[in-house]
């Protein structure tokens, strides 16, 4: 997977997905369906994913919100699927003032040579988003480049969207995220020393050094399954708390912890996974380290029936 800053150095000719794909959810990938197998008919064409940094609207905001999936992990995810480039187009002042017959002429066609282009059906694009995806039907029909139009994908009768994702999470609820991305929300970071508190308490925890561009759920304590790749472990039963620690914690300062029930062992310096199932209670403040014990005694054992009860359904 290359993941370019530019346009320079783009692989072309190209199909293309256009798009803003934060969260690689279940309607980001029917839009990138159509351009995920065009090696085989066509062997000089490279299957790219053109995407917007920073996102149209924090730019003309000033709001920068964290990320479904940092550029790291949306690159793994579109690799997956079988994306050979993934291109972050600069979001600048002149790229906003292309009107959208400009856009097409002087990027997709000039710069990245498409052949063919997928969006989905709200995208908008040109100056002022003057141009819906029917006008870069039009426009790129005109230039000979074929287009798909992707309808929107609903589940519940809720449009499937990363800012819906996002209200999932912030809400504390995993499970409805995961159906919408189609796999269970990942936090993922390196195994960093904390204070061993957690130790002394008698349940060791991990301590995740997270991008800092990374979206975190709602503070609380969340039942999860735990990955180590570099030790070979999936799928271990793992209790994650997010937030302040306000029992412990005296700095303030947000803090990422794995507790994984069934495992010992040191993985500092490691990248550990964990994928979110359940969302088992708010963090709150207890007035003793005893009160504060017997919780995340309690905690574990929720943890593991909910893990027992609903064994993970994503490969």
């Amino acid at each position: 997977m290359r993941i370019l800053d530019g346009l320079d150095s783009a692989s072309g000719p190209t199909a293309i997905a256009l798009g803003n794909f934060d969260g690689i959810h279940l309607g980001h990938q029917q839009v990138i369906a159509p351009v995920q197998a065009v090696r085989h008919p066509h062997p000089d064409w490279t299957p790219s994913v053109v995407t917007f940094n920073p996102h149209p609207q924090a730019f003309f905001s000033g709001n920068y919100l964290p990320s479904l999936t940092p550029t790291a992990e949306k690159a793994e995810l579109l690799a997956g699927l079988g994306i050979e480039q993934l291109i972050l187009l600069p979001f600048t002042r002149e790229l906003a003032n292309l009107t959208p017959e400009q856009f097409v002429a002087d990027v997709l066609v000039a710069q990245l040579q498409a052949r063919q282009i997928s969006v989905g059906q709200d995208f908008r694009f040109g100056r002022g988003r003057s141009g819906s995806a029917q006008d870069l039907q039009a426009i790129a029909q005109r230039q000979g480049i074929p287009t798909t139009i992707v309808p929107l994908l609903k589940h519940r009768d809720l449009r499937i969207s990363s800012s819906a994702i996002r209200k999932a999470l912030d809400q504390g609820q995993p499970d409805l995220a995961a159906a919408w991305l189609g796999r269970p929300y990942r936090l993922a970071g390196c195994v960093v020393p904390g204070q061993q508190l957690g130790r002394q308490l008698g349940t060791p925890t991990a301590n995740l050094q997270i991008p800092a561009d990374k979206l975190l759920p709602r503070w609380g304590v969340y039942a999860g399954r735990a990955h180590l790749p570099e030790q070979g472990f999936r799928d271990l039963p793992a209790v994650l708390n997010i937030g302040q620690r306000p029992s412990l914690n005296g700095d303030r300062t947000i803090s990422v912890e794995v507790h994984l029930l069934d495992w010992q062992g040191d993985c500092y310096g490691q990248l550990l996974q964990i994928d979110l199932q359940s969302f088992l209670r708010p963090e709150q403040k207890f007035d003793t380290l005893t009160a504060l014990t017997q919780q995340i005694q309690q905690d574990c054992r929720t943890a593991r029936s909910h893990l027992t009860a609903q064994p993970s359904s994503f490969a």
